[in-house]
């Protein structure tokens, strides 16, 4: 049986201020930071960039990502389901024994400072912007908060890919341009799809600890063998689609340079087959995100090359 000691000499945690980055999640903020980049790299190709309301909506949409998932550590914890034995949350209360109410006070703190980008946003854009913005809130907090969380239900996944996705990409992409177009919202769904394959990749490292808890997540719905082909199809869909988009010209050839991400979907998969031990899989779990990451940078810079060449 591993003690704490082990387990945090296993996920390499150190004390300090990693501490506090831990609970960040860090690699699973690419959720936040790739979305805002391709929507505005989108508006550049349109003539439209404001560097004050790229960075505005980039730091908000980081805070409550990072808040979401304090949430998510604070509730998991209230709930009885994260123990000092648990992988793939920050540790801070279990394993560092940070208060719990401190975590919370510190996303509303998170969240409360997004809000005052978010007034910032609207008043040089459009106050619709607030309604959705708030939803996207609301949508972090009831992800583990609430009576019914979404992360205890199949609908994870989808939710997140949409409103991480789709929505970010489409509010990051209308604040500079004051406009939405169709190919905006289509060039969206293969960054959804790695959004949603990186809380599928979560879902299924924890896969055994939630159905004990009785959790109803489409990993455990599935069970690991399917859900791990179910992460694969989210991949191979999302560069399937890129290249229609390409060949619709909806994309630049240029970002072809996505493909090249695609070694590191590879290693997920791989990462992640005939393994079962949370920690052994945990390298699959960052890899995904890197994946999202890779894509992401590669999609925005296609975009921002076929501006100038």
């Amino acid at each position: 049986m591993q003690s704490k000691t082990d387990i945090k000499k296993a996920l390499n945690e150190r004390d300090g201020f990693q501490i506090w980055w831990r609970l960040l999640r860090p690699h699973t903020l690419t959720a936040s930071f790739i979305p805002v980049f391709i929507g505005t790299m989108a508006a550049l190709l349109e003539g439209s960039f404001q560097v004050y309301l790229f960075i505005a909506m980039l730091v908000a949409s980081i805070l409550i990502q990072a808040a979401t998932n304090m949430f998510n550590e604070y509730y998991d914890f209230k709930r009885g389901l994260d123990n000092e034995k648990s992988v793939g949350i920050g540790g801070t209360i279990v394993r560092d024994g940070i208060s719990p109410k401190t975590v919370y006070n510190l996303a509303i703190t998170f969240f409360g400072i997004a809000l005052f980008l978010g007034i910032y946003i609207c008043m040089e854009s459009s106050w619709w912007i607030a309604v959705i913005g708030l939803a996207c809130m609301l949508f972090g907090y009831l992800y583990t908060g609430g009576p019914i969380p979404i992360a205890y239900t199949p609908f994870g996944e989808l939710c997140a890919g949409l409103i991480m996705g789709t929505v970010i990409i489409a509010i990051s992409y209308y604040i500079q341009t004051s406009a939405l177009s169709v190919d905006v919202i289509l060039i969206s769904v293969p960054v959804a799809l790695f959004i949603g394959a990186i809380l599928l990749s979560n879902n299924i490292r924890d896969l055994d600890g939630d159905k004990l808890n009785g959790r109803k997540t489409i990993a455990i719905l599935l069970g690991r063998k399917n859900a791990i082909r179910l992460l694969a199809s989210f991949f191979i869909f999302s560069y399937i689609l890129t290249i229609i988009y390409i060949v619709m010209n909806i994309l630049p050839v240029w970002s072809l340079l996505t493909l090249l991400s695609a070694k590191k979907a590879v290693d997920v998969i791989n990462g992640f087959s005939g393994k079962s031990n949370p920690i052994e899989m945990m390298p699959a779990m960052i890899a995904t995100g890197k994946t999202n990451s890779i894509y992401g940078f590669l999609l925005g810079f296609s975009l921002l090359l076929s501006e100038y060449f």
